[in-house]
């Protein structure tokens, strides 16, 4: 007998039963439980939220290195309490001696190169990153920040099973390198469950990053180190690039939607614009007739995510080299346009759809992680950052302890050729020196009259923009609890290829209704790994993905 469509849901998505965490004062949502509880430690000693956000990321780099890291970078979104906010670019840089073409063979094929070894790597940005946060808005001292992490890889952590799992799936990359498979992989014999991992290298790195500040990583001893392993291994990045790094305050992108304010990234991340214009094709659709999880709710949200991505391939690349149209992107009459082309029960196919066809441009002013604080004040902040695949490049800086980024992969190496991700990208996201890759990283806050109510964000690659949408959309038009908004099953369409990808909690019925509309399916095992804090004026709830392991929501 056919199970009703809703119940054929709920019972493929046992998740859904889960509850929210709830705290009173503050809370921390992260990926790994070491790390959370060593943010929600700083809280408690009277740190802020960028105090708690700086101590995570540190940590994250022993406790979590399939994407923790101090050799990537990322973006770190603010909200004080005070009313002012900011965003704070550390993505990582192309060396000086990158070029147009460099990942290319002789007959114009890409290679592996921007995706494992020595020359996949762009100029780390996370340590500078969190030095430019606590300069503007830290209370604590960094050597307060630095510290738990260093103690972490002195003192050694519990390998997790998870941990385990994670470094047994990442053999044939790491044993590839003899540092990485040195530290990472024991020399070939694993690391078990239950094992004390010491990393004393890291440590020595991290003590010399608590003493002398990020000066040290771009200037001192760990960027000679870098600088030298790079020149042995016929590396690109160099200690003028290293010296040259800045991390870079830039102004979030905001808009509105159903009474809250959008707080989110702006370019060089996708995600923001992404976020703004799928919100503008939703309003006024009435989309959410036919309930969560109903064919006609994912057709009319998968055509929206199909547009933006269409948008975010031609237009979106980093705005120190090239102008993104964003103020046209976000025009309610281009989005309205744009919305008109929906068509109500059948899927437009990628090739009738394109990026949006704009007036003359304007010059305008797998994997990663995310995190999330907020504090007793109302200080909030959300931070993904990432090396880019697992364990990035699976290069480990010799002496130093941490591997570095296959950041690199994020350009178009081949404008029109897919990446890892398969994003389909343009002109505008090429390599050249100093520019900043474009990236999916979307932390993005709503705000309402002024204070957080949602605080989120994800790693997933290209699938990170879809994720955090959806959990929105769940937890503001579909009124679910922060938890079930983030079990809830997704779908993820990016354009090209043009297939609508279904996580297995979605039922067969539905399945088969997109079918008849046209839809090519396909299946992945998750959309992203949300995480999130909503803030209901009177509690914290916090909601940590169970699409893999290891989530952890805990304040006081």
């Amino acid at each position: 007998m056919r199970l009703p469509v809703v119940c054929a849901l709920l019972l493929s998505f046992p998740l859904l039963a889960r509850e929210p965490f709830h705290s009173k004062h503050a809370m921390v949502t992260g990926q790994e439980p070491i790390a959370t509880r060593a943010g929600v430690a700083m809280l408690k000693k009277g740190g802020n939220a960028v105090d708690a956000a700086v101590t995570v990321g540190f940590a994250l780099a022993v406790t979590y290195p399939f994407a923790g890291n101090l050799g990537g970078g990322g973006f770190m979104l603010i909200h004080m309490a005070d009313g002012r906010s900011t965003f704070i670019d550390f993505r990582e840089m192309a060396p000086h001696a990158a070029s147009r073409n460099m990942y290319l063979d002789s007959a114009g094929n890409l290679t592996n190169g921007s995706l494992v070894g020595w020359r996949a790597s762009g100029v780390p940005g996370s340590v500078a990153g969190f030095a430019l946060a606590m300069e503007k808005f830290g209370t604590k001292k960094w050597a307060d920040v630095v510290a738990p992490a260093e103690k972490l890889a002195q003192r050694g952590i519990p390998v997790s099973y998870a941990l385990a799992e994670s470094l047994r799936h990442a053999q044939k990359l790491l044993s590839q390198f003899p540092d990485s498979n040195r530290i990472f992989l024991n020399n070939g014999a694993l690391r078990e469950p239950g094992a004390l991992f010491k990393q004393p290298e890291l440590a020595r790195t991290l003590n010399r990053i608590r003493k002398n500040g990020a000066k040290d990583f771009y200037h001192g001893e760990t960027a000679r180190l870098i600088d030298a392993a790079m020149r042995a291994n016929s590396g690109d990045i160099t200690l003028d690039d290293l010296a040259n790094y800045r991390a870079i305050e830039r102004k979030p992108l905001t808009g509105s939607y159903r009474g809250y304010t959008v707080l989110t990234s702006p370019p060089p991340s996708s995600g923001g614009v992404g976020i703004l214009e799928m919100l503008g094709m939703l309003e006024g659709s009435h989309y959410t007739q036919s309930g969560a999880g109903s064919a006609a709710a994912i057709h009319y949200v998968a055509e929206v995510e199909r547009r933006a991505y269409a948008d975010r391939n031609e237009y979106l690349a980093d705005p120190d080299f090239h102008h993104p149209p964003i103020a046209q992107l976000l025009d309610p009459g281009y989005l309205h346009a744009r919305a008109a082309t929906i068509l109500a029960n059948h899927a437009t196919p990628s090739t009738e759809v394109g990026p949006g066809k704009l007036a003359a441009l304007l010059d305008e002013s797998s994997d990663t992680t995310h995190f999330n604080v907020i504090d007793s004040a109302g200080n909030a902040v959300a931070v993904t950052y990432t090396l880019n695949g697992g364990y990035g490049s699976g290069v480990t800086v010799p002496g130093a302890g941490f591997l570095l980024n296959n950041e690199m992969d994020d350009f178009a190496a081949k404008p029109g050729a897919p990446n890892m991700f398969g994003l389909v990208q343009g002109e505008a996201n090429d390599i050249q020196p100093g520019k900043r890759p474009l990236s999916s990283m979307t932390p993005t806050m709503l705000l309402k009259d002024g204070k957080p109510f949602l605080v989120l964000g994800a790693p997933g690659g290209s699938r990170i923009i879809n994720g955090v949408f959806e959990v929105m959309l769940n937890v503001v038009d579909f009124h679910m609890n922060v938890q079930d908004a983030i079990d809830w099953p997704r779908f993820h369409h990016q354009w090209l290829p043009d297939t609508l990808f279904l996580e297995p909690g979605i039922s067969p019925d539905t399945a088969r209704l997109l079918e008849g509309m046209g839809y090519k399916l396909g299946e992945v095992s998750g959309v992203a790994r949300v995480e999130a804090i909503v803030n209901t004026g009177t509690w914290l709830e916090g909601g940590t993905d169970g699409r893999a392991p290891g989530g952890l929501a805990a304040g006081y």
